[in-house]
């Protein structure tokens, strides 16, 4: 019986690291989406509930692509506060490549 529930266990922690990973990916899509129309405001709301999936999914497991990811959702989120949407767009971009690529 403590198998199966430690089985359970492990298989639940796997599928919460991919929903946590699938929804920084889904949200950082947006932010790229919003930020190529200038919306820096929008992408910052985006990259904001990304980062917070990426820390959850990186804690879980940790990994180098989701710690790149997470740097560069910062450095949007930074830029978005600044207006400065195209800078920010790029740095959701390259954060999304991360988010993709982590294991």
């Amino acid at each position: 019986m403590a198998l199966v529930l430690a089985l359970g266990m492990a298989v639940g922690s796997g599928e919460a690291r991919e929903n946590h990973q699938q929804e920084a990916v889904t949200h950082t899509q947006a932010a790229i989406q919003h930020g190529g129309m200038g919306h820096a405001g929008i992408l910052v709301q985006h990259a904001e509930a990304a980062l917070k999936h990426a820390e959850l999914a990186e804690k879980d497991k940790p990994s180098a692509h989701l710690q790149q990811g997470i740097t560069q959702l910062k450095a949007a989120i930074d830029e978005g506060k600044m207006d400065n949407a195209k800078v920010a767009t790029d740095h959701a971009k390259q954060a999304l490549e991360h988010l993709q690529k982590a294991p």
